[in-house]
């Protein structure tokens, strides 16, 4: 009889890349029957899910009962939840020790957290508007002290962060950051590389327990970004470094600080901070080799088919 595996966030960039993964990969497929979550099950994308063999069920991640309702008899269970929905930390960190406590009570033997590194912590309070950092990473610290069997698998700096500092003209492209042209940055693609790294862990949860795998392609420049991009658009693409401040105001008012400071995580701490080179390292070599898909534009994904990583 399949295990269960409860997938949160099914008809959004990181739970539909889990399932794509583990329907894709034929070990993972014959041992799991996947329970999506979502809100509404009614819509086209949980509709879509259905007709792929996906349980797909209904839950609020605000409702205890309606958690514990979707996590019971499950084996394992990945989850995220979303900062920028209320954009409240004690909205999200309430979220995800719902999800958690729902775990522990139903004995689930593995529950893979998708966390971000706790900024504040790593920066001894330099970088203080980053919410959506330090409410995910307060979430595991909850799943540890819990004792609860967990993955935790810590996003690399989305690819999706560019697109709002990307500017577009019929003349060329260029991309506006407050970071400097040969800074790194462990780039991450979420529908894209999230379920390559869960179904990785999956497939040796034993060696991965307890444990955090850093989640990126590897290790590239905001030159490597601009070069990548003309070579897709066919456009002249050119990379900007500006101060923080003038960054800042290129932004919607809404999440203008958080995304200064994002990249002035990974310009001043590499964002992962010390010895995140040696862990990506180890964790690429969990990730499984499902067959690349692209998922979703040129302009964002370019790196998910690479490999190389390179230390900061």
């Amino acid at each position: 009889m399949s295990k269960i595996l409860v997938v949160f966030g099914a008809t959004g960039n990181q739970g539909g890349s889990v399932i794509e993964s583990v329907l894709g990969n034929s070990k993972l497929s014959s041992e799991f029957k996947i329970r999506g979550v979502t809100r509404d099950p009614s819509k086209p994308k949980g509709q879509a899910l259905a007709e792929k063999g996906v349980e797909v069920v209904k839950a609020d991640l605000s409702d205890k009962e309606s958690i514990q309702k979707v996590i019971n008899g499950s084996h394992a269970v990945f989850a995220v939840t979303n900062y920028w929905e209320y954009m409240s930390k004690d909205i999200e960190v309430t979220q995800g020790k719902n999800i958690a406590d729902a775990c522990k009570s139903a004995g689930v033997s593995l529950l893979i957290w998708s966390s971000i590194p706790h900024a504040g912590r790593m920066t001894n309070g330099k970088l203080s508007h980053l919410p959506h950092f330090d409410a995910k990473a307060d979430v595991a610290d909850y799943i540890r002290e819990q004792k609860i069997p967990a993955c935790f698998l810590n996003a690399g700096c989305f690819m999706s962060n560019f697109v709002g500092s990307l500017q577009k003209s019929d003349e060329g492209n260029s991309l506006t950051l407050n970071v400097h042209p040969d800074s790194k940055m462990p780039l991450f693609d979420a529908a894209g590389d999230t379920g390559k790294f869960a179904a990785g862990i999956l497939l040796n949860q034993s060696e991965t327990l307890n444990k955090d795998i850093y989640a990126a392609t590897g290790w590239y420049t905001p030159t490597d970004v601009v070069n990548a991009i003309e070579e897709f658009s066919g456009k002249k693409t050119t990379f900007n470094e500006v101060p923080d401040e003038t960054f800042r105001k290129f932004l919607p008012d809404a999440i203008a600080e958080e995304m200064m400071e994002t990249f002035m995580l990974v310009r001043d701490y590499a964002y992962y901070g010390p010895g995140g080179d040696k862990i990506l390292e180890e964790s690429l070599k969990v990730r499984s080799t499902v067959p690349e898909k692209p998922i979703i534009g040129a302009e964002t994904n370019v790196f998910s088919s690479r490999r190389e990583s390179q230390p900061p």
